[in-house]
């Protein structure tokens, strides 16, 4: 996948992310789904494959749940650049997408969180601090549903029935649900199901 980026194109992938930070309640993970619809359907400039594949490898690495970001970031540059084969241009374009959403989605929600913190520390007492986070819970829950929603169609493999997949993430959702599973077990579980080839 090869395109020509501009620097209007790289501005509105920034304001993009920036915009996306203030709306990543509970994680940058909540945002995936405008994510998707920028990047893939909107620009193209990421396949669908490239783009469930930068949110599934992020997650299952150690460090912090926000890698994705630097992986789309990174795909971005390099298609930009001609793909990886392209040489020291597409890296350079890499490492400046990476950077680019990194920074946009990091800026806004780091600082307007330490700024609510310190405030709603000092007034966790007051009735409207309580009511907003008793009502941000089932905002999260939605924002995590759509998420799912569009990870799990974005990877559905050819000749596999769709109720396989959908089947195998209410499995996943009940059991980190009502039960202690770490993450992990599940990550491994998914991946031998997709060896055998029933997802």
């Amino acid at each position: 996948m090869t395109f020509v980026m501009h620097w209007q194109d790289w501005l509105g992938l920034f304001a993009q992310y920036l915009m996306l930070s203030l709306l990543s309640i509970s994680g940058a993970i909540t945002t995936v789904p405008d994510m998707h619809r920028y990047l893939v359907a909107e620009h193209g400039w990421l396949s669908d494959a490239q783009f469930t594949s930068s949110v599934a490898i992020a997650q299952a690495a150690p460090g912090p749940n926000v890698l994705f970001v630097a992986l789309m970031g990174w795909n971005v540059g390099i298609n930009a650049g001609g793909g990886i084969g392209a040489g020291w241009h597409a890296w350079a374009l890499g490492l400046f997408g990476l950077m680019t959403t990194m920074v946009g989605i990091m800026l806004p929600s780091t600082t307007l969180t330490y700024l609510a913190t310190r405030w709603g520390h000092r007034n966790r007492d007051r009735r409207g601090v309580r009511a907003f986070k008793q009502g941000m819970a089932p905002i999260v829950i939605g924002l995590l549903i759509a998420t799912g929603w569009v990870l799990a169609n974005g990877n559905h493999a050819v000749g596999v029935p769709n109720w396989h997949l959908w089947l195998v993430s209410g499995i996943a959702a009940l059991v980190v649900w009502r039960t202690r599973i770490h993450l992990l077990w599940l990550l491994g579980a998914g991946a031998a199901l997709g060896a055998l080839g029933f997802v």
